[in-house]
């Protein structure tokens, strides 16, 4: 499992790149930023260098912040790479919570999962996923 930074943000003009800002003041390095939004809220998912450092610095700021343990997995970049991961993990009978996915090459991507059960990551190891370590969250761009 890997740390995210999970921020509940107000959806207003500005209050984005203010969070961006805060971060980059308090010498925190982004890597990863993803964002859901409703109309009035949108949920903001950092990779960073420091993710419980930036919660702190954040929640003294007055923002919503917490870490959260999520589940990484590199998949091969072809259709159906994806459902195998998710047919595994039914199999398993845990349930996926939300996730989203990004590539990092033409050959592989990354599935980020918040999955229910966390042992979950054993089990899927021994299948032969490749789970992205928490060592390696800041060499993904490599």
């Amino acid at each position: 499992m890997i740390e995210q930074l999970t921020v509940l943000l107000e959806n207003e003009k500005g209050r984005l790149s203010t969070l961006c800002r805060d971060l980059a003041n308090a010498d925190v390095n982004m890597h990863d930023l993803f964002v859901a939004d409703t109309s009035d809220f949108g949920i903001v998912r950092i990779f960073c260098d420091t993710p419980r450092r930036a919660a702190r610095v954040l929640e003294e700021a007055g923002y919503r912040a917490r870490v959260v343990e999520v589940l990484a997995v590199r998949v091969p970049n072809v259709a159906g790479g994806l459902a195998s991961l998710l047919e595994a993990i039914d199999e398993c009978g845990s349930n996926v919570e939300y996730g989203y996915c990004f590539s990092r090459g033409e050959e592989t991507a990354i599935d980020v999962l918040k999955v229910a059960d966390a042992s979950i990551e054993a089990t899927l190891s021994e299948k032969g996923f490749d789970i992205v370590k928490a060592e390696e969250v800041y060499a993904l761009d490599e």
